[in-house]
């Protein structure tokens, strides 16, 4: 099966007034339908430019991005969808028109469409707010209410820049197992952008590990856990702290363990 991206031998450099600064360096890899990949790296090292160039926000400097075998700059056959630190929902909106929101402006409201938004509502524990607006929610729930509004285009590929960031740790560790559960039940390809490694391993299938400015890709590392396992259950399992110690030692070489 063909794999659903392809980032082959990629290099962009950010220009600005005081020069240039090389960026990304020969990153190369592939994501599989239904994969799950985490990237980590330094702060600063490109993970969101890499992101904006794999939807097409950006274009290489050299190198191609493929989406299902045409090029990433064909809108036409790109489904992508993009999920932000900030969830970007409107408070003059309640949430049910919230997660309409791009639906509506894809005018591709049906009956059909609107049976699937209150089936989604229902599913993750939001139909009871479907009319409130979004100051009523708390923080975990605005991030489902904006996963759901992305799920209602149903995109092929799933970008994740740091979701959970601005969420205090508990909420967040109950919020990442909740999204990263239902994303991996609906068997979407997901590329998950953080800066913690725990979230990293527990969520992905396989982690990229990029290196400082400019960025290229040191290790790519696959993870394996029973399937039956949640992300939140998988913190608990041997495996992890193994992936996690690996990780950190590719990002801090010359660092004692935590």
């Amino acid at each position: 099966m063909e794999p659903t991206i392809i980032c082959s031998h990629v290099n962009y450099t950010y220009h600005t007034l005081q020069g240039e600064t090389p960026a990304l360096c020969d990153i190369h890899f592939h994501v599989d339908e239904g994969e799950f990949v985490s990237i980590v790296g330094p702060s600063g090292c490109g993970k969101s430019t890499l992101l904006s160039l794999l939807c097409g926000l950006l274009k290489p400097e050299s190198g191609n991005i493929y989406f299902k075998g045409a090029p990433v700059s064909d809108k036409s056959r790109c489904r992508i969808g993009y999920m932000l630190q900030r969830d970007h929902l409107f408070e003059w909106r309640s949430v049910k028109k919230n997660i309409l929101l791009g639906l509506e402006i894809q005018k591709k409201i049906t009956d059909e469409a609107l049976t699937e938004a209150d089936h989604l509502l229902k599913l993750y524990g939001l139909y009871p707010f479907r009319d409130a607006k979004p100051s009523q929610l708390s923080g975990g729930m605005r991030q489902r209410a904006a996963l759901i509004r992305t799920l209602l285009l149903h995109p092929d590929l799933m970008l994740l820049d740091e979701p959970f960031s601005a969420l205090d740790y508990q909420t967040r560790l109950k919020v990442g197992d909740d999204i990263g559960s239902i994303i991996k039940k609906s068997r979407k390809t997901a590329i998950l952008v953080t800066h913690d490694l725990s979230e990293a391993v527990s969520l992905g299938d396989r982690i990229l590990v990029l290196s400082p400015l400019p960025a290229k890709i040191k290790t790519i590392i696959p993870t394996e856990f029973p399937k039956e396992l949640s992300p939140f259950e998988r913190r608990n399992t041997s495996e992890f702290q193994t992936y996690f110690n690996q990780i950190w030692k590719e990002l801090n070489p010359n660092e004692p363990q935590p």
